[in-house]
Formats: structure tokens, sequence, C-alpha cells
């Protein structure tokens, strides 16, 4: 994994966490917990991918898409699987 990979990843499951905060207002546990799920599912989907080498010739288009649907992912089952009562 180089240094570029690792930063897309983390930027855009920070980002894909921050904006799960906003657009999906019910059942969170709050901003921090949708940043580390965010940044959590990006890195493990990421990881995953990589590990079966599908991102080694798609390029950074394909890496941006999978961390943004594995940061969306985990964000919604979360609310899906454990929501919090408010």
């Amino acid at each position: 994994m180089t240094l570029e990979t690792f930063g897309t990843w983390v930027v855009l499951g920070l980002l894909t966490g921050w904006l799960a905060g906003f657009v999906m207002k019910d059942g969170g546990h709050g901003r921090i917990s949708d940043l580390l799920l965010g940044l959590a599912g990006s890195g493990i989907v990421n990881t995953f991918a990589a590990g079966v080498g599908a991102l080694s010739e798609a390029g950074r288009v394909a890496m941006a898409v999978v961390s943004v649907a594995g940061a969306a992912f985990v964000i919604v089952s979360q609310r899906k699987i454990w929501p919090a009562l408010a």
C-alpha cells in the first residue's frame, strides 16, 4: 500500500462519515462515531479489495469508489443493526 492509497482511503472515509452525520440524522451515535465508522469501513473494504488484487489495475477512481462504498455500507449497517435511542 502506498502513501497515496492510504491517504485517499483515510480522507474519503472521514469525508463519508462526516457527510453521513448530516444526511442520516436518526439512529447515529454522534459525529465522532460516524467519522470512525466511515474510516473503518473505508479501510476494511479497501484492504480487502487490494488483497484480492482488484485495485492494482483499476486506478484511483475505482479506489475512491470502493472507499466511499465501504464507508457508507458500514454506517448504514450500524444504523440498521444498532440504532441509537434518542
